[in-house]
């Protein structure tokens, strides 16, 4: 059975949804069955995975409302083994929409339900704010994946993140748990990153992915283009960065089902 992994943050340009769609297309290329879910109405993993927003027709929209099955919003990538459920502009009315379901937090939930069992990952792009459909994505989830950008203000967002999510975890998924916290657009040269990514292992200890993020003038160009970094150029930085990701979070989940150790982690501070 696949893994859900939700990947969210309460800032916006900290390389979420970068990060959404380069570990999608890291674990596609190495075999794995892997599902990219864009649930943030700006649609830029939509885009990140090279489709026009103006031509879908069938969208996760679509699904959410009762529209069309979710198996219907399905859509093949540039990789064989990497599918895209994806979103336009009329995902902002899902908000509203949703408010007057029943069930509201657990619809997203309920459609995945079946879907496990045909990939080995499923990752979920959320907008930057805690809203009804970072609820539904968060409990949806098996994992949350937190990028963090190396800079200082960055903490504070974090902390109310973290705060929130143990709140969903309480009241709505008391199975969601931590996959790591990744550091992004870190530069080596740079003194706030430097100390960024050392106070980050100091206070989150093993919480805090050993692999970092760099930042890179090509992540951005891939984005820009609609492709993973991997497809344009897979011996940067930025594409190896994202397989080592891939592989490390294949690590942590091999021991957990082995249950040679906890290897996935509890919400610092829970």
């Amino acid at each position: 059975m696949g893994h859900i992994i939700c990947i969210a943050s309460l800032k916006g340009g900290v390389g979420k949804t970068t990060t959404a769609v380069n570990l999608s297309a890291a674990f596609a290329s190495g075999g794995e069955k892997t599902l990219l879910i864009d649930c943030d109405p700006q649609g830029s993993a939509t885009t990140g995975v090279g489709f026009n927003k103006q031509k879908l027709t069938k969208t996760l929209y679509d699904a959410l409302s009762g529209k069309v099955l979710i198996e219907d919003t399905v859509l093949d990538t540039h990789l064989e083994h990497l599918k895209a459920i994806p979103v336009h502009s009329e995902f902002f009315r899902a908000e509203m929409e949703l408010m007057s379901k029943p069930e509201k937090e657990n619809i997203l939930r309920n459609l995945l339900t079946r879907f496990k069992d045909h990939y080995d990952h499923i990752i979920i792009d959320t907008p930057p704010s805690l809203s009804l459909v970072s609820i539904n994505a968060m409990t949806a989830a098996d994992f949350l994946l937190i990028p963090l950008q190396c800079e200082f203000l960055a903490y504070e967002s974090l902390i109310q993140l973290l705060q929130f999510v143990r709140l969903i975890k309480k009241k709505l998924n008391p199975d969601l748990r931590l996959a790591g916290i990744l550091l992004t657009m870190y530069d080596m040269g740079e003194k706030t990153s430097r100390q960024i990514a050392k106070n980050a292992r100091s206070h989150l200890k093993n919480a805090v992915f050993r692999t970092v993020i760099p930042r890179s003038v090509q992540l951005r160009e891939a984005s820009s283009v609609g492709r993973p970094i991997l497809l344009l150029d897979p011996e940067s930085v930025g594409a190896q960065s994202y397989f080592k990701l891939a592989e490390e979070i294949m690590a942590r989940r091999a021991k957990d089902e082995n249950h040679k150790k906890d290897s996935y982690l509890s919400f610092p501070g829970h």
